[in-house]
């Protein structure tokens, strides 16, 4: 039993700005989503990614169940796509969105990008599943390529986001030498 605080935990991690994405997949001739933001690449020989659903969420219990899911990268003017996908959604009517096919899979029309996936492998993650697919076909959005990202909580975009500089070291330190190895993307 580890001694963290959950909400603690979450309000840490949620500190990482990332973007937003819409898993789909089909199972029993029916149109399976969530929204997630923890989807990553996880590989470029083979292509691989990988997404995390919770093991109590829909996605999470008939995921194994899904030969390929497709990724769907949110663009900043889809956030009632995300509410919609995450299970918030308050309006009476849903808010618009088409699936079309991809490689078998269904693809979110409009999205800023979308990859295409088999199931690779599934392994236990704690309380999530990490689904790992390999990367079939992808498409591209068109312009333009404004991500909806999400900071604290919240839904942000990168032109509202403000910055400043990093704060200087409170006290003078003797530098450590430090080695560099660079790998190309």
């Amino acid at each position: 039993m580890t001694s963290i605080d959950s909400k603690a935990y979450r309000q840490t991690v949620g500190r990482f700005l990332t973007g937003v994405t819409v898993i789909a997949f089909e199972v029993d001739n029916e149109v399976k989503a969530m929204t997630a933001n923890s989807f990553t690449s996880l590989s470029l020989d083979p292509p691989l990614l990988l997404f995390c659903p919770a093991k109590t969420t829909r996605t999470g219990q008939l995921i194994h169940r899904a030969t390929g899911f497709s990724v769907n990268i949110l663009r900043e003017d889809q956030q009632a796509l995300s509410t919609f996908f995450a299970g918030g959604w308050k309006q009476a009517a849903d808010p618009p969105y088409r699936f079309v096919p991809i490689e078998g899979v269904p693809r979110l029309e409009g999205s800023l990008a979308s990859l295409a996936c088999s199931v690779h492998q599934i392994h236990e993650g704690g309380d999530h599943w990490i689904v790992i697919g390999e990367v079939k076909a992808m498409h591209q959005g068109i312009e333009p390529l404004r991500p909806l990202a999400f900071h604290l909580g919240r839904y942000t975009n990168l032109q509202t986001m403000t910055s400043s500089p990093a704060p200087d070291l409170l006290e003078p330190f003797e530098p450590v030498p430090v080695h560099y190895h660079y790998e190309s993307w």
